[in-house]
């Protein structure tokens, strides 16, 4: 077998393929993006052949630029954008129609009808979700009731459906694989997170045919093996297999109860090991992660609307940064923000507020307010939702997070990084390896194929390149996170 692992990282945007050394090092990468089909207002669709092909090209293109020969592949991982639906035709692979995205809110009527039945708290019981557009189960259903035929043959097992990492081993393996892994499953609103299998109750209610759905198996299991047709030079097995914020967390390292990591990129997501299943009563979701050897464990998972976007909307719309680097010196070179909040609810308020009316504020403007304070204030709001969600998470899981480990673009920001670790009081810790998501896909392939023999062995991989120690003092955490409230609660509507 060859000395290497192949990590596909299937996005939202784009397809990227990694190649992992022994040593948990990236020895060379590809990517390549595809298109955003905007139907209607509010629709998003992807076409499934070109994510199919884009993925297929990148892996060919990362090993030229490793230098790395196919035949040296030992396994491959797979990590992907969540919730996205595919169905297809089982006898030839054709998609009978395009993906519905995970940002597409089309069934947000099914959901609203859902809820209007009473069945709220049974979802919410057996999948850990809410009841929402976002997740795959309601996907599934409009395309079964959208699409010509489409009930008749997936109830006769002629059509099946699958998240992205279920649909890239199809192709991967020519047909002869209709898998998935626990983090996926548990994301598509059809899945019983207690009983670890699909959920009965909720497909009747869906009108969703169990033959449709695919095989759940350990995130570090054989899927199956690529088919001689491609051109891997011989089968290569697929051993590692989880959704993209689930693969980061294990590419983190975060295995047991009380560990977590945050991914600062347009949003925040926040997860954290928990003890078992822990029912969220303020707006977190219940998920499944990874455990050491890849096997199911649960997470609460917590979502912050606009992080990084933040940023981005003070370079685009407000035109004071020509780049995100620049918030950085801006931010240090201020004492404070002279008082000023940044409220970002462009779209209204995540977890724990859930106040989907709720619009963006900038408060405390005095006339000596300046672009330097602005960016300090942005920065210092991403901080401060984070701290939102801990709090959320300390509460429920009953364990109070020592230490958050930190991934994504806006990781790379020392100050905000370093107000992180002030304002929870806790240390922050950033690894050498920023692509975490790729990172935990491979170590899982790794682990599945025996190409790392332990949990013991992927710690010698990841490795911290700086710990952010809190150096504010009680009085000044209590009274900015005092001020961050009051001003949240100036742009609710609640």
């Amino acid at each position: 077998m060859g000395g290497y692992i192949m990590a596909i990282d299937q996005g939202t945007t784009g397809s990227r393929v990694f190649i992992f050394d022994e040593s948990g090092a990236v020895v060379g990468s590809a990517y390549k993006e595809f298109t955003q089909i905007y139907p209607k207002p509010g629709w998003v669709e992807h076409d499934p052949m070109e994510i199919w092909k884009s993925v297929e090209e990148t892996m060919l293109d990362a090993c030229v630029r490793s230098g790395v020969e196919l035949k040296d592949i030992h396994a491959i991982g797979i990590t992907n954008q969540r919730e996205t639906t595919v169905l297809w035709e089982k006898e030839t692979g054709v998609p009978i129609h395009n993906a519905i995205v995970w940002q597409c809110r089309r069934t947000a009527e099914i959901c609203d009808d859902l809820k209007e039945a009473g069945h709220e708290k049974l979802f919410k019981m057996n999948t850990g979700l809410v009841i929402d557009a976002y997740f795959s189960g309601t996907k599934v259903k409009w395309l079964l009731d959208n699409v010509p035929g489409a009930r008749d043959r997936a109830e006769k097992g002629e059509i099946l459906f699958g998240t992205i990492d279920t649909w890239l081993m199809y192709n991967l393996s020519g047909g002869e694989v209709h898998a998935t892994d626990y983090t996926n499953a548990s994301r598509t609103l059809m899945f019983n997170i207690e009983k670890k299998q699909w959920d009965k109750k909720i497909l009747d209610i869906l009108g969703v045919p169990e033959a449709m759905l695919p095989v759940v198996q350990d995130s570090a299991s054989l899927f199956g093996q690529t088919a001689e047709k491609l051109p891997m030079e011989r089968k290569v097995p697929i051993t590692g297999v989880a959704g993209d914020q689930q693969a980061a967390l294990f590419g983190q390292g975060c295995t047991k109860p009380g560990m977590a990591k945050n991914t600062y990129g347009t949003g925040c997501f926040l997860l954290s090991v928990t003890d078992g299943i822990v029912h969220s009563e303020k707006g977190l979701l219940t998920t499944i992660a990874c455990s050491d050897e890849g096997k199911p464990i649960y997470s609460l998972e917590g979502a912050v609307f606009i992080a990084g976007a933040a940023i981005q909307w003070m370079r685009d719309e407000l035109k004071i940064i020509k780049d995100a680097k620049e918030t950085e010196e801006l931010a240090m070179g201020v004492e404070d923000t002279h008082g000023l909040y940044m409220v970002p609810a462009f779209v209204g308020l995540g977890a724990p507020y859930w106040d989907m009316h709720a619009r963006g504020g900038i408060l405390g403007i005095t006339r000596g307010s300046g672009r330097e304070h602005l960016a300090r204030a942005a920065l210092e709001s991403i901080a401060y939702q984070t701290r939102d969600l801990v709090e959320v998470v300390n509460e429920e899981s009953e364990v109070d997070m020592s230490l958050l480990r930190v991934d994504g673009g806006a990781a790379s920001n020392n100050f905000l990084m370093q107000f992180q670790s002030d304002i929870l009081n806790i240390d922050v810790e950033r690894p050498k390896m920023i692509e975490t998501t790729a990172a935990g896909a491979a170590y899982l392939a790794g682990l599945g194929s025996g190409f790392w023999k332990s949990a013991a062995e992927l710690k010698e991989c990841r490795e911290v390149e700086r710990v952010f120690k809190p150096a504010m003092d009680k009085s000044q955490r209590d009274e900015l996170y005092k001020g961050w409230k009051e001003a949240v609660a100036r742009v609710s509507t609640k």
